[in-house]
């Protein structure tokens, strides 16, 4: 018995809704694993302000004249850390379907593996049996 030839290997992700607020150190940000600087003449007075009272540490270097940096140190959260997310710790799905992006002609249901190892095992599977019928000829 030939086997099918289509089939949809397809490693699904969770629904990108499904974020949480996350901090600095959680999503690996570079300002906090590295610090960052911030150019004075670049700021307006109340971004100076807010920058220069928000608790971070920092330094104020004077490099040339009109050109001055805020340079804060590393391992502190940035100024964005209020949008850093990361995805809820779901799994992601392993699914097979046959068909492929024209259709599943048999109506046949999907399966779903519970872990990557037997999905790709699956697929191997699959894929020599392919190569098999075509040795075949």
């Amino acid at each position: 018995m030939a086997p099918q030839a289509y089939k949809t290997y397809a490693v699904v992700q969770p629904l990108a809704t499904h974020w949480r607020r996350a901090t600095c150190a959680e999503v690996d940000c570079p300002h906090y694993l590295n610090g960052w600087r911030t150019r004075i003449e670049n700021c307006t007075p109340d971004l100076l302000h807010a920058a220069k009272t928000s608790g971070r540490r920092y330094r104020e270097f004077r490099v040339a004249e009109g050109e001055s940096y805020l340079v804060f140190e590393a391992g502190q959260p940035c100024f964005a850390a209020g949008t850093h997310r990361k995805q809820v710790g779901r799994e992601p799905l392993y699914i097979v379907r046959d068909g492929d992006w024209r259709g599943n002609p048999r109506r046949t249901r999907a399966r779903q593996h519970l872990n990557p190892a037997t999905w790709v095992e699956d697929f191997s599977e699959h894929q020599q049996k392919l190569a098999d019928e075509i040795k075949k000829g």
